[in-house]
């Protein structure tokens, strides 16, 4: 017994030795000269091929209410109280339409209320939600072009489940990819979870609360993917060619209920 417990005992230092051997030896390159390489990680303030979408100082190219919208250190402020309650408001940057891009921006949300990016986005839609009536006491009748349809990169970190999600807003489709979830779909007629590429849970932690938060969209063709804070959120496919998430688009900024958001460092990589 004793000296099959030195055989064993040999066995493993060997094993061990070999695996410390492979973690430390360098890469071998494969057969013909060729060797595996892994990609460099994304800066975030490196934007070459990167157009900026905000100058940090003024609302240029930015149309949205002015009772909700400002510049504030350096930043797109929106702001719903109370005293001013904004209900779904947006603000639209109309310098731009792009269908295929990789857009990065910083963002942040103080209070219980929600924000979220829109892409690919459209305004003048009649609004299919119910506006509160103490929204149109502040704000008058709803006026469509502050209104957005489309696409949106969902934010909402006091929510336990909705920010990083693909929705569609004021569309029938909705909540279409659920934080964690690839789906794959065409248009409002189907929906099916593919696989997850996170526990939705799990996913939440990644997420700062009343602090800055680093988002990346990227959309290609039919096929959309939000990242927060270097982590991958929801992958969403729409194979409808005619479908409202497959059209070329505005890209803004939401505010939804009590709540104050802000939104600087926007620059997005076009493709077409």
């Amino acid at each position: 017994m004793k000296f099959q417990n030195l055989i064993i005992l040999c066995a493993i230092t060997m094993i061990s030795g070999m695996v410390s051997a492979q973690q430390t030896a360098p890469a071998k390159p494969k057969p013909g000269g060729m060797s595996f390489t892994e990609p460099d990680s994304m800066d975030f303030n490196d934007h070459a091929g990167y157009v900026s979408l905000f100058d940090g100082k003024s609302l240029k190219g930015w149309d949205g209410n002015p009772k909700f919208w400002r510049v504030e250190d350096g930043a797109i402020v929106g702001e719903s109280t109370a005293q001013n309650p904004s209900g779904n408001s947006y603000i639209v940057n109309r310098d731009m339409k792009a269908k295929d891009f990789t857009l990065k921006f910083e963002i942040k949300v103080e209070g219980k209320g929600g924000s979220g990016i829109q892409y690919r986005s459209i305004t003048g839609v009649p609004w299919l939600a119910k506006i509160a009536d103490n929204v149109t006491a502040n704000v008058g009748p709803v006026n469509l072009d502050w209104m957005m349809t489309g696409p949106q990169a969902d934010f909402w970190p006091s929510s336990p489940v909705w920010t990083g999600q693909f929705y569609s807003e004021n569309t029938p489709m909705r909540i279409l990819a659920w934080r964690g979830q690839v789906v794959e779909g065409y248009g409002e007629k189907s929906k099916r979870l593919m696989g997850n590429v996170g526990d939705r849970k799990a996913l939440g932690d990644v997420i700062k609360m009343n602090d800055w938060n680093q988002y990346t969209v990227i959309a290609r063709g039919g096929v959309f993917i939000h990242i927060l804070n270097g982590t991958v959120m929801a992958v969403m496919i729409d194979d409808d060619p005619k479908s409202s998430n497959n059209q070329t688009g505005m890209i803004g900024i939401e505010i939804e209920a009590t709540t104050k958001v802000s939104v600087r460092n926007m620059w997005i990589k076009k493709l077409n």
